[in-house]
């Protein structure tokens, strides 16, 4: 009876094991919170045309953001997956700096940046808990990008222009970037988790600004570099299939 028991016992152990096992074939989705913290950085504002120069000291900065993010992540074996990583495209603001920093904010964007990673996570299938490191891509573009009033102003009294004479629209430049993920994952039964990452990503664009007179005709032509270079923070609540 005693050895019955003990083989029920290990049995027992080894069912639970399994149930807590990531393998292959195994899907796991997630929905969470992302944070975005640009580590930026930005070269002075350079117009052009008509005549190319520079606003010495000028300068912009990036703010945080939050926003929902969602994943979906398919196991090859045991310790290799392959994720997909997507989010409400977070809207940053953009602030002046240096002699721009009495036009207070510049504007803002919508960012999309849809992420690809391979995946391998330490410890055993079986384990609850389970360190990963990432390393990947995305592909980073922008929309809604806007301009505020008082960039507006400052940019025409710049081109010897009224604010009511002309208009400046601006575009971001799209780009891919790799991506550095690390992170660790916690399951709490056979479906529901908790995974906990942090990414790096070398990311930089530039702005292009038109302004154009009421008539539609090009009065001049601007743009800046911005490194953003975002530490991504991702909190998710996980379920295995």
């Amino acid at each position: 009876m005693k050895k019955t028991m003990i083989a029920l016992a290990a049995m027992g152990a080894l069912a639970s094991g399994s149930a807590m096992a990531q393998q292959a074939g195994d899907w796991i989705v997630g929905a969470g919170w992302f944070h975005l913290s640009p580590q930026d950085s930005s070269k002075p504002l350079a117009v052009t045309s008509p005549i190319p120069a520079v606003l010495p000291g000028s300068g912009a900065s990036v703010s945080d953001s939050d926003t929902l993010g969602l994943n979906a992540m398919y196991f090859l074996d045991s310790h290799w997956a392959v994720e997909g990583v997507f989010g409400v495209p977070p809207k940053f603001k953009l602030n002046g700096t240096g002699t721009l920093g009495r036009v207070g904010e510049l504007g803002e964007a919508r960012q999309w940046s849809p992420t690809l990673l391979a995946k391998y996570y330490f410890n055993e299938g079986t384990s609850a808990f389970r360190p990963y490191v990432g390393l990947g891509g995305t592909y980073v573009w922008y929309s809604d990008v806007r301009l505020t009033s008082n960039m507006q102003s400052a940019l025409a009294s710049q081109f010897r222009q009224s604010p009511l004479a002309v208009n400046t629209t601006a575009k971001l430049d799209s780009s891919f970037a790799p991506v550095v993920n690390v992170g660790v994952a916690y399951q709490f039964d056979k479906h529901w988790g908790l995974s906990f990452s942090v990414s790096y990503i070398p990311l930089k664009t530039k702005a292009k600004l038109t302004t154009t007179s009421i008539t539609g005709l090009p009065v001049a032509t601007s743009e800046a570099s911005l490194k953003l270079n975002p530490i991504v923070t991702y909190l998710a609540a996980t379920y295995r299939f």
